[in-house]
């Protein structure tokens, strides 16, 4: 895919109204990662366990589905520069969904960007905090899954 394609994803998949829903302040069921720019090794990749009980839908928009937890799975505080990308993607052998909470306070999400594996391309990322949430498509929870963090989009 062409990198104009790619941003267009993520800039579709923001919600843009307020919404109250998941918890951010909770503390991430799989830990916080602090990177910045240019980070090693790359993609950094982080186990966790996708699903919950709450509707992704109540975000808003037509790419937040699936279910999630109520706290986040992953809290990602980024520092930006060097006018590199930042890319999160997930991938399970279940169909799984990504929902982000990005440093504005706006929602991200995505279902299907590579197959039925989720991932958001932010062509010039914000630095701050990312609340991620990896949710399962078949409104289920216990799926075991791996979140990607990377500064390189597929091709």
């Amino acid at each position: 895919m062409k990198q104009g394609v790619l941003a267009a994803v993520a800039v579709l998949a923001v919600t843009m109204g307020p919404v109250v829903a998941q918890n951010y302040n909770l503390r991430p069921s799989f830990g916080t990662v602090n990177l910045n720019a240019n980070f090693y090794p790359d993609p950094y990749v982080i186990r966790v366990t996708a699903g919950g009980s709450i509707p992704a839908e109540r975000l808003g928009g037509s790419q937040c589905v699936g279910t999630i937890a109520e706290a986040p799975d992953v809290r990602l505080n980024y520092r930006a520069g060097q006018g590199l990308p930042l890319y999160l993607s997930a991938t399970a052998r279940a169909d799984i969904t990504l929902v982000v909470n990005l440093p504005n306070g706006r929602w991200a999400c995505n279902d299907d960007f590579i197959g039925t594996d989720p991932g958001l391309v932010f062509p010039n990322p914000m630095s701050g905090q990312y609340d991620i949430w990896i949710g399962h498509y078949g409104r289920g929870a216990g799926v075991p899954a791996q979140l990607r963090i990377s500064e390189i989009p597929p091709r």
